[in-house]
Order: structure tokens, then sequence, then C-alpha cells
């Protein structure tokens, strides 16, 4: 097409299919886990007996204090209005209290910049740090956003592949073997979505250590800081290792902790010129955060933790009744998940084998075998890094685990 033919397809809408989306935007893939979230709800608003796992959202309301203060924030006139683009003075306020009381790590106020939901703290940490051709440190498996955040920003992602013999977890030895002149920064997630899987306090600190001798920047999320169990720990990597403090970002928010995932609360804690320049991008990209939702918050990081405990003792009971069931399927190994709502198990001894005259090779295409032959909605390890996996969220009920992974059994056994 020619210049004159392209400057004509603007003023009347003829560009080709080719030119009509960016390059960078039209390489992003859709989010796996919403994406088969929507497939379930879909069918189950059909009339079918879907029983859905995708899904990373605790199935308990929102604590009716939390909702409370937010019916209270609806009638005041000032939560009408913009306000920083940082977030709420008594938000940061409550964040840095929260993170003393919880991480026992001290920051300030102009340390933190509130975000709408921890996936904007993810996408603004990347492009905020990376320049185009930096290379990014990836354990995989690896939450289905973090690689898109990374390629938007233009770096390049570096995947680091630990296996269920290793719980999941990656090795100081693996990422020295991947670090390269142009590694910039590491993603750190413990608890890990998918996985669920724990670094020992150890372990954590023997990666931030080397992390601060080779001058590479940690983004560590923390959503899942408070869903732990079995004893198991997760220490913020600058208490363990405070000379980190300078090249590390973390990411937390209210969604997982207080059943507040459509609430859209995130924020970013970090280096204060780090924080300064993504407050800078939000202020262009999405200004404030919602108001309303930020008082809710706010009540939520200043009460007690009495409900995330109820919360954490239920997913606890269905965490051991999963492992169990999925153990007892042939085929499956599943490792147990010390952290998080979810687990991972290996289907790798399910694979290659025909199942009502099919044959799966993939666990893509062995996850679309369960659906469409039980109604079952999992979602496949491509969409966190190799094949080979499922992940299953129990942040549902104990029924539909109990039907779901029966119905599983019951399809791989027949016969």
């Amino acid at each position: 097409m020619s210049k004159t033919e392209r400057a004509h397809g603007r003023q009347y809408g003829r560009l080709s299919p080719m030119s009509r989306v960016a390059a960078r935007i039209a390489a992003i893939a859709e989010s796996a886990t919403l994406a088969v979230d929507a497939k379930a709800k879909a069918l189950k608003a059909a009339g079918r007996p879907v029983i859905g796992f995708g899904a990373g959202e605790p199935d308990f309301p929102t604590p009716a204090y939390v909702v409370e203060a937010a019916a209270a924030a609806t009638k005041v006139v000032a939560n009408h209005r913009y306000t920083p683009a940082a977030g709420l003075p008594e938000m940061r306020q409550a964040i840095v209290d929260k993170t003393k009381r919880d991480s026992n790590y001290e920051i300030t106020v102009d340390q933190v910049l509130v975000t709408n939901g921890g996936k904007q703290a993810v996408y603004q940490a990347f492009a905020t740090i990376i320049d185009p051709g930096d290379e990014v440190l990836l354990p995989s498996p690896y939450w289905t956003t973090y690689p898109e955040c990374i390629q938007l920003a233009g770096g390049v992602t570096v995947e680091i592949f630990a296996d269920e013999t290793q719980n999941y977890l990656v090795t100081v030895e693996q990422l020295e073997a991947a670090r390269t002149p142009k590694t910039k920064a590491l993603l750190f997630c413990s608890p890990s979505n998918p996985t669920g899987s724990v670094y020992t306090p150890e372990q954590a600190k023997a990666i931030a250590e080397w992390a601060v001798a080779n001058n590479i920047w940690i983004i560590a999320d923390e959503i899942y800081e408070h869903l732990l169990y079995d004893g198991a720990t997760a220490p913020s990597l600058p208490v363990l290792v405070p000379a980190l403090a300078d090249t590390c970002i973390i990411i937390n928010g209210v969604a997982k902790t207080y059943a507040m995932t459509g609430w859209r609360v995130g924020w970013m804690i970090g280096p204060k010129d780090v924080i300064k320049a993504a407050t800078n991008l939000q202020s262009h990209l999405s200004s404030n955060v919602s108001n309303v939702s930020q008082r809710a918050a706010i009540a939520a990081l200043t009460g007690d933790l009495t409900a995330v405990h109820e919360m954490g003792v239920a997913f606890n009971r269905r965490r051991k009744l999963i492992v169990d069931l999925l153990n007892e399927i042939p085929g499956f190994i599943c490792p147990v998940p010390q952290g998080a709502f979810y687990v991972y198990p290996s289907v790798k001894g399910v694979l290659g084998k025909t199942i009502r005259g099919k044959t799966p090779q993939t666990s893509a295409e062995l996850a679309t075998l369960i659906l469409e032959e039980v109604e079952v909605a999992a979602v496949p390890g491509e969409a966190f890094g190799p094949s080979g996996y499922l992940r299953f969220s129990y942040a549902t009920s104990d029924e539909d685990i109990v039907e779901g992974i029966g119905r599983i059994r019951k399809l791989l056994t027949e016969g």
C-alpha cells in the first residue's frame, strides 16, 4: 500500500486488518484464566452443569464492615471528585501501617502508589524500570499476565522452569545460569500463582542476596501473603535482605486477602524515584483509583484479620480435600501447596492415552476434553509455561470440589 493509499485508508476507514491494530497490542494473548472462567460461566448461563476451577477468586463475600464503609463513602461528596493520582492520603498511610504490621517493613507514604488492582501495579512496575531489550527472569510456572506486561514494556522474558520434582521453586543456580549482561529484573511470587508453592525464608533470602550481588531488580508479588498453610511463612524480601530495598518493587492488593477482586484496589511499594515515575505514568493512564473503593480498602486494611483467618480455615480444608482427590486419579501427581488457593498437578501420565476416542497429547487438549466430556473447567499448563499440567483453583465449595474432581476421575478411569 502506497503512502497516498494509506492516507486515504485512514480517512475512509479502509485500513487493512494487519495495520488496524498496533503490533505490540496484537501480540498480547488473552488472559487464559479469565477466558476459561468466562467460558465456564457462559455454559452455566446456558443451563449446563459446569463446575469451574478456573478463576483465582475467593467465593466468599467481601466482609460486611468493608461494604458498610463503602456505602457510607458514597454519601461523601469529596469521594465523587478527582483525588491525587497516587491515592488518597489516608489510603497510602493505611498501606504504610499495614506493611509495618504484617511484614515488619518500614516505609513512608512517598514509597506507595495505589493502583487499579494488582494487575495494574504489575504493568506499571515493568513499564517504569524496563527499557527495550532488557531481560527479565521469569520463574515458570508463572501467572499468565507477567510475560505480557514484560513484552509491553519492551522487555525480553527469560523463562526458568522448575517442575514438580522441585516443588515448582527455582534455585539460585538456575537464576545464575540464566543471567546475562542484559538481565535487569527478576519476578518473584511467593506464595505462587499458579502452583501455590512457597519459598522458605532461607531460599528467599538466598535469591534476594544473589539479586543484590548482581544489581538485579526484584519485582515481588505479595498478593497471597496471608494465604499460608502448614506453618509456612513468606517474609518480605527487603526485610530478609535490607540492601535490596533500593532495587525492589513490591506488588500487593486487597483482592485475594479480603475477597475484594471486583473492587480493584492494589498498590506498588518501591524506591521514591520509581514510585514518583510510576505515579506520573498513572496520572496519564487512569488518574486515581475509585475513591469509594479506596475507602472500602482503608476499612479492610485498618480492621482486624478475623474474616481473613476464617476464609483461610476454609481454604485449608479445601486444599487438603482437592489434593487427596487429585492424587487418587491415575496419571496425576499433585504436590501439596503451602499457599494461595491453587493446586497444580502434573498430568503427563495421562497424555497420549485414548479417552472416549480422543488421544490428548497436550494439557490444553486434555483440558478441552475434560470440559467437553464432563463439563469441568480447569486451566491448562500452557497458560503458565510448559505443557503437562492443569491448574485448579479451590476457591470454590467443598461440594463442587468433590463433584468436579469425581467427574474427572470417572472419565479417566472408565473402560
